[in-house]
């Protein structure tokens, strides 16, 4: 039985996922005609001013809904059946299933009541906390376990690397900031600091969007740097990452055979 539940478990989140994606795709999306303003001709007609805009299919929102109930009944009946309930309530991946359904309910209520609101984005943005139950997948998966545990046993070892990666960021941001100042440069891309520091950012992570380039040989050299700086900081702490996970991973490899 409890095997059933955590099957149907993750296809409910997965269905919800899926169906929370394709609700913005312009192929997924239905007209709608809103009334926004009454004119009276000369002769008393009276016209109605439409404006033509986009909504999700209402299928989505069917799907949401049994989604939502099923959710709704897996933390009443896991929340009865747990030996501690303080420990239900107080789980951080509980935490997450609360806040996730909790969303969709106060958003069906902000639409029913507030259904007059024209900035509806700013609701929708707030849907997006159901992404969350992704992290609900932790339960059914040993190898989201291992990672999260990795993670965890790392996280000096990761701040001391954010730690290194935003100390690297001021000072290349503010380098190649002057570096392109010294010679003349009519098309800088470096106006000010806070450019520079996303410039730095994409730089020393290696994605390098291409959006900003130094264009000075003095700014380039400065790049260079930057790349290199950003490929020694982020390999420093990969070791010891990859030591933790091994060791995890060889605990559950052992656990599941003494089981």
């Amino acid at each position: 039985m409890l095997k059933v539940i955590g099957v149907l478990s993750v296809f409910f989140i997965c269905v919800s996922i899926l169906s929370f994606c394709l609700k913005t795709h312009p192929d997924m999306k239905v007209p709608v005609i809103k009334t926004i303003g009454l004119r009276t001709a000369s002769n008393g007609t009276d016209y109605f001013i439409d404006k033509v805009d986009t909504d999700a299919h209402v299928a989505f929102f069917y799907i949401e809904c049994i989604c939502n109930a099923w959710f709704t009944f897996e933390i009443l009946v896991r929340f009865i059946a747990s030996p501690n309930k303080c420990e239900f309530i107080n789980s951080s991946v509980n935490i997450i299933d609360y806040i996730a359904t909790a969303s969709f309910y106060i958003d069906l209520v902000l639409r029913k009541f507030a259904s007059h609101l024209e900035n509806a984005d700013i609701m929708e943005f707030f849907s997006i906390i159901r992404i969350m139950r992704l992290f609900k997948l932790t339960r059914h998966s040993s190898g989201l376990k291992i990672l999260i545990q990795t993670f965890r046993a790392s996280a000096k070892e990761l701040t001391l690397l954010v730690f290194f990666l935003v100390l690297g960021i001021v000072i290349f941001a503010s380098l190649v900031y002057y570096a392109e100042r010294i010679q003349t440069n009519p098309d800088n891309d470096f106006k000010s600091i806070p450019l520079g520091l996303w410039w730095a950012l994409v730089t020393m992570t290696t994605v390098g969007y291409g959006d900003m380039v130094p264009k000075t040989y003095i700014g380039m050299f400065v790049g260079a740097l930057c790349a290199l700086a950003g490929v020694l900081t982020i390999a420093l702490p990969v070791p010891v990452i990859v030591s933790n996970f091994a060791m995890y991973y060889s605990h559950t490899q052992v656990s599941c055979l003494v089981m």
